[in-house]
């Protein structure tokens, strides 16, 4: 029997993603992934200064690091990343099924962030940071037209991508639905938007919230906007009121937060 055309892509979708590398680089991200023992690590090639600031991690993670020129570092990366003299070639992390990610041990109240379409690498890992601070269960991104997990973007959340689950998913509606069904509030991020985060969580402070937020320009798609509970703006003193996505990020999560200790 021939297997359904979804079945086939599907299949062809695993296959390229078990194939798939990425270069990490950076001191700080190479060594939280020589210290993570879910990475599959591949090559490490470090320069003898770097190496002598991995060392321990190094040892920890039983791999044998090629040492190379700084003036000619041996990994294949841009010419722009800033290294450091370290490079580890990995496997991406499989952080599994976005339910069992979430209803894992961790701080309370329960806090996911789902992205819309925010494909830049340095914002993504700028929110993997403020995410893992303000204890965060999880980072939802699309599987097209998201950042993909990159060096650059590991390099920016400086480590978190090692303990904070980033996980992908094919369709945000369903993953938002997904989430409603366990109870979560949907607060979508919009500026021109009535109420603050923290007017709309008052009084339900202890319920599971996930802070959903459009890429920077374009912001929420109509749908991802319709399957919203409810749009929620965050509190600007001046006339001007826009945020960086990452800053935006980081506030709407202490705002949502803070409310629980009023």
């Amino acid at each position: 029997m021939k297997k359904p055309k979804w079945v086939i892509e599907k299949e062809q979708a695993k296959r390229a993603a078990a194939a798939e590398t990425v270069w990490l680089f950076g001191l700080h991200a190479v060594r939280d992934a020589l210290l993570n023992p879910a990475r599959e690590r591949l090559r490490l090639v470090v320069t003898r200064n770097a190496l002598a600031k991995l060392e321990d991690a190094v040892a920890q993670a039983g791999i044998e690091p090629e040492i190379s020129d700084p003036r000619k570092f041996a990994a294949p990366l841009n010419a722009d990343s800033v290294h450091q003299g370290a490079a580890l070639e990995v496997k991406p992390l499989d952080w599994g099924n976005l339910a069992d990610v979430v209803m894992r041990d961790g701080p309370m109240p329960l806090r996911v962030v789902m992205l819309d379409r925010v494909s830049d690498p340095h914002n993504v890992g700028a929110i993997l940071r403020s995410a893992e601070v303000f204890g965060a269960r999880a980072v939802v991104g699309v599987q097209r037209h998201s950042a993909p997990e990159t060096g650059a973007l590991a390099k920016t959340a400086s480590g978190a991508l090692e303990r904070q689950p980033y996980v992908r998913v094919r369709n945000l509606a369903d993953a938002m639905e997904q989430l409603r069904d366990m109870g979560f509030i949907l607060l979508g991020l919009d500026g021109e938007a009535e109420q603050t985060i923290d007017q709309a969580v008052r009084g339900r402070a202890d319920r599971p919230v996930a802070i959903v937020m459009g890429a920077e320009g374009p912001g929420l798609r109509e749908k991802t906007r319709e399957t919203c509970d409810q749009l929620v703006k965050i509190d600007a003193a001046g006339g001007f009121g826009s945020l960086n996505v990452s800053n935006a990020a980081a506030v709407a999560l202490y705002a949502s937060k803070a409310v629980q200790t009023e």
